[in-house]
């Protein structure tokens, strides 16, 4: 189950380069005979070149497609999109939104940390990045955003496979792993995907990624962050938190690091409660949510995953730590 209150809508945000297969996905999430009800929110109508016979009524902005699900484009004003978008909420299984090929998702995704009513409504479930296998290590060098992407990534598809040698592919993915160790990537040609691997997924949930890779969170060899790279960290409190101290850390953190930290992610224990606290931020703008409740064998342990530049890992270690709740 996804966490949060029964009435906020799933939010993907859905990233990539040109060409790297974004359109191909969301003509399948347009089209397809999945049975659910999204919502996809474009930046050019023309880009995704909907078949007419294929859009049962349309007003102005949106476009309502023979599946059940609804096409918008944004012209302008991203939360006055999502504001007549709610109003067909109770509707909606979720909501995906298309960044452009070049943009940065952060104020994509920040929508969803800072405006009330949306905040109400939704909740930003994953950010999604498509790579394309063969082009992807030529645009590291010639621009940062690839490399953002990836690092904003809570899932990748690692699309147009087929197109690349085998040791090609390893080159690529462990390009992806240097900067993201955390995202899922699934490998797909032509964007061929299970929806529901990618769509309310509660991605940043780690629990999720580690009932799957126990051993993730054990890593703390940091590669030397050279020239600002991109890197990732975890920290670890083997028990639970204390909720003050850990806001005022945290909100701290992203005070003044918050432009180097691209994403920070945690499932937290709260002594006397069942739930798992459930933090994310990107940048500096953060969220948390109750999420799952613990079941009875599972160790509760709090753990938040940090990736971006000039990470202090030992710094970030010793201050989580501090917010441990003294027994």
């Amino acid at each position: 189950m996804a966490s949060g209150s029964p009435h906020q809508i799933p939010v993907t945000v859905l990233t990539g380069y040109l060409g790297a297969g974004k359109t191909t996905l969301l003509n399948r999430i347009l089209t397809e005979n999945h049975g659910k009800k999204y919502a996809v929110v474009i930046n050019e109508f023309g880009e995704v070149g909907i078949d007419n016979e294929l859009v049962v009524n349309a007003d102005e902005e949106i476009f309502e497609m023979n599946n059940g699900c609804i096409c918008c484009t944004v012209r302008g004003d991203l939360i006055r999109i999502i504001g007549g978008l709610m109003k067909r909420a109770d509707k909606l299984d979720g909501m995906i939104i298309e960044t452009t090929g070049l943009a940065d998702p952060a104020p994509v995704a920040q929508t969803f940390f800072t405006d009330d009513d949306v905040r109400a409504k939704t909740k930003l479930d994953a950010i999604v990045t498509v790579v394309d296998a063969k082009f992807f290590l030529a645009r590291l060098k010639d621009s940062h955003e690839a490399e953002e992407q990836v690092a904003f990534a809570d899932v990748i598809l690692l699309n147009k496979t087929d197109l690349v040698s085998p040791e090609e592919l390893k080159a690529v993915e462990a390009k992806i792993r240097e900067i993201n160790k955390y995202a899922k990537v699934f490998h797909t040609q032509k964007s061929e995907i299970d929806l529901d691997k990618i769509l309310d997924r509660g991605a940043f949930d780690l629990q999720r990624i580690l009932s799957v890779e126990p051993e993730f969170l054990h890593d703390h060899h940091h590669h030397h962050d050279h020239d600002g790279e991109i890197v990732s960290t975890s920290v670890t409190i083997d028990g639970p938190v204390n909720p003050e101290r850990f806001r005022m850390w945290i909100s701290g953190v992203l005070r003044e690091k918050g432009q180097d930290i691209l994403r920070s992610k945690g499932v937290l224990a709260v002594d006397g409660d069942d739930r798992r606290l459930v933090f994310q931020g990107v940048h500096m703008l953060m969220d948390s949510n109750w999420g799952q409740v613990w079941k009875p064998g599972d160790a509760r342990v709090s753990k938040m995953v940090f990736i971006g530049r000039k990470l202090d890992a030992e710094a970030l270690k010793r201050g989580f730590q501090a917010c441990a709740q003294k027994r």
